[in-house]
């Protein structure tokens, strides 16, 4: 199942994509007077038994929503955190020139970040090297401390694709990356949310085009940690909680991993679209 949030009359709204348009979830469930959380965090927060809901609704429903012209929103809103995992594709690591790590390398990004679907991103006038990454993002579904590895999948409700844009000559000014990846709007995640049981994390092609032309393509069966990994590593310092997202690293192919006078840094008009299999494609315009 894919779920998506979008606006209207400044409100946002929880919907289901099928390939016949979108099913608003809160009209659909008054029309048949079923009990149904109408937004994305109680969903999450329900867990299984309002998947089961939305599932019945999906099979009921009419979609009554073109997906043309919708305006979306991220499709997880005001998360308590944004994890992010650095040098997480051997190919990526190759390019970049650092050595493998040993450990998740995680850092953070924060809410401000967050961005939508064909959301415009301004680009900070303090920065001049702005780079793409696509990757997969987990989105948490309880809380989790502690886990075990072989028991990490359990604790996801679904993924999205994400955009870790990054800012590199602020993100290498210092030893701390955080200031290069947390600019206003440097986090898009969209269009969908793939419920956990429609796909298989560890092997999903994953891709980005910079204004039609591909820059990169992978597979997560890539990743140096895999998301169990990621997980179980991640709670054992910090306690997850449902609706909290992870991006999960990023394939060669970025900017900074070209020679220098091959980087064709991105700028204002440029079109980045991430696209991953059974999620979806996500497509940002920089201004």
């Amino acid at each position: 199942m894919k779920l998506l949030n979008y606006i209207e009359n400044g409100e946002t709204r929880l919907g289901i994509r099928t390939g016949q348009g979108v099913i608003d979830v809160a009209r659909a469930a008054a029309g048949f007077s079923m009990d149904v959380p109408s937004c994305m965090m109680g969903v999450i927060a329900q867990g299984p038994g309002a998947l089961e809901k939305l599932k019945l609704l999906e099979e009921k429903a009419e979609p009554s929503i073109p997906e043309d012209g919708l305006a979306f929103a991220p499709c997880v809103q005001g998360p308590e955190k944004i994890v992010c995992v650095g040098l997480n594709y051997k190919d990526h690591i190759e390019e970049t020139g650092m050595d493998a790590p040993e450990y998740p390398i995680l850092f953070s990004k924060f809410n401000n970040a967050l961005a939508a679907h064909k959301q415009g991103i301004r680009l900070p006038a303090a920065a001049e090297r702005f780079d793409y990454e696509a990757e997969l993002v987990i989105v948490i579904g309880r809380e989790a401390s502690c886990v075990a590895e072989g028991e990490a999948l359990s604790y996801v409700f679904g993924y999205t694709a994400g955009n870790d844009l990054s800012a590199r000559d602020l993100q290498f000014r210092t030893g701390q990356w955080l200031l290069g990846k947390s600019c206003d709007g440097f986090a898009p995640i969209g269009p969908y949310l793939a419920t956990a049981d429609a796909l298989d994390p560890g092997s999903l092609g994953i891709r980005c085009e910079v204004n039609g032309e591909p820059r990169q393509s992978g597979n997560t069966s890539q990743m140096v940690f895999g998301c169990a990994s990621i997980i179980s590593y991640a709670s054992r310092y910090m306690t997850l909680k449902p609706g909290d997202l992870i991006f999960t690293g990023t394939p060669s192919g970025v900017v900074a991993g070209y020679a220098e006078d091959r980087r064709a840094w991105l700028k204002a008009g440029d079109e980045i679209t991430v696209s991953i299999d059974s999620i979806g494609s996500l497509t940002n315009t920089l201004v």
